[in-house]
């Protein structure tokens, strides 16, 4: 059995790799990074060190790779795949549509059957964008619906950033954590849910990436950006989640997302599966042994303040469900503030555009531009962002108090 997996980056080798290894597979990664491709051809195998309470080393191995500008073999290998996965970013998909459009045309031709794609993005609608894309490249006769299953996912573990020198050191060393499970569509599949250990169907898949990014993603987010306001100093996200006011309003505002959840998916999630999820999210976060830090989680602005991203898409199903918003708006209001810088001290590129063009632009700019809200029909929710940001501005060591003040 052979997965294909397009994206040898952290998720792709402490998690897809890691599982299918695990369950028998060869696995043979598809990347653009020379070195990468070079050392699992050399090596076979690589290291993901799990960071936990009792933290463990463990070897993936029956591996290889192929460099994704070597259309031929890459094709070659799609075509003989028994199940194919995509973990590279969103922003990056438009590079993997043709190679594997190609590969499925060659596998259609040779007279094989219908293959399952895992699309491991963390998107709404992935399937969509995904089928969008790979149409381009495929004739009109190609029999997509029955050849194809686009299965989407939700991918909760978390994956810190390692410091140059480990990445000197060893370039195929991953730091994760112990969380190894993938979430996916159980209807999406053409060929059936592979038996692999971590590979967990659900029938509404759609409930389970909007709980990931509307509870996981914004709470993490909130948790880097209220670390930073309250100590630009502060590195780690279990620093911040350790502070006492963080922590209750990062709790405040996973809770006001988990309670428009369960208003949306009533037949998924009750007040007490979401609050287990929440409570988890809070040890997980917590986990200093990880060292995930407020840079990693807090960088790239203009993405995690987009409308349909973290932050907004929460506070929009909260006003959808009437449930209040405050403390979600408590994290966009520090995310414009947010100046995370990495070890060298510089900005992520996309924040370092977000400080110099898009912030001296103003707050009425920011909220309409980036986050896409609605000046006339969303303005009880830029109304209060703009409060809180005021409030925060005016006295930023006392963030806190806007809790209080506002309710």
């Amino acid at each position: 059995m052979k997965i294909v997996a397009f994206g040898a980056g952290n998720i792709g080798r402490s998690l897809v790799g890691y599982l299918f290894s695990r369950a028998g597979y060869e696995v043979v990664f598809i990347d653009v990074v020379d070195e990468v491709v070079r050392a699992l051809n050399e090596r076979r195998k690589y290291r993901v060190v799990i960071k936990d309470v009792h933290s463990e080393v463990v070897w993936v191995e029956n591996v290889r790779a192929v460099h994704a500008r070597d259309l031929e073999k890459v094709s070659d290998e799609v075509a003989s795949a028994d199940i194919i996965a995509t973990a590279v970013g969103v922003n990056n998909l438009p590079g993997v549509y043709e190679v594997l459009a190609r590969g499925l045309i060659k596998r259609y031709n040779l007279g094989r059957g219908p293959i399952d794609i895992l699309i491991c993005e963390n998107i709404r609608d992935a399937s969509k964008l995904f089928r969008e894309g790979l149409l381009k490249f495929l004739p009109g006769n190609y029999p997509f619906d029955s050849m194809v299953g686009l299965v989407e996912t939700c991918i909760g573990k978390m994956v810190p950033l390692i410091s140059e020198e480990q990445r000197r050191e060893d370039i195929l060393m991953v730091v994760a954590e112990a969380y190894d499970k993938i979430i996916v569509d159980a209807k999406a599949f053409k060929c059936g849910v592979p038996n692999v250990k971590g590979i967990i169907p659900k029938e509404n898949i759609a409930a389970y990436v909007d709980q990931k990014l509307f509870v996981h993603n914004m709470g993490h987010a909130v948790t880097a950006y209220l670390g930073y306001i309250t100590d630009p100093r502060m590195k780690y996200i279990w620093e911040a989640i350790s502070n006492p006011h963080i922590n209750e309003a990062v709790r405040r505002a996973m809770w006001e997302s988990g309670e428009a959840l369960i208003r949306e998916y009533p037949d998924e999630f009750s007040r007490e599966n979401m609050g287990e999820y929440i409570e988890d999210l809070i040890q997980r976060f917590n986990n200093r042994a990880l060292g995930d830090t407020i840079y990693r989680v807090g960088r790239d602005l203009p993405r995690k303040l987009s409308r349909n991203d973290r932050l907004i898409g929460a506070i929009l199903l909260d006003s959808k469900h009437s449930v209040p918003f405050l403390h979600t708006s408590l994290g966009v209001a520090a995310a414009i503030l947010f100046r995370g810088k990495d070890e060298g001290g510089k900005l992520y590129p996309s924040d370092e555009i977000f400080v110099r063009e898009i912030y001296p632009r103003g707050i009425d700019f920011i909220l309409e531009k980036i986050c896409g809200l609605d000046a006339e029909k969303e303005k009880n929710i830029i109304n209060l962002i703009k409060e809180v940001y005021e409030a925060i501005i005016r006295d930023p060591e006392k963030w806190f108090f806007v809790m209080d003040r506002y309710e």
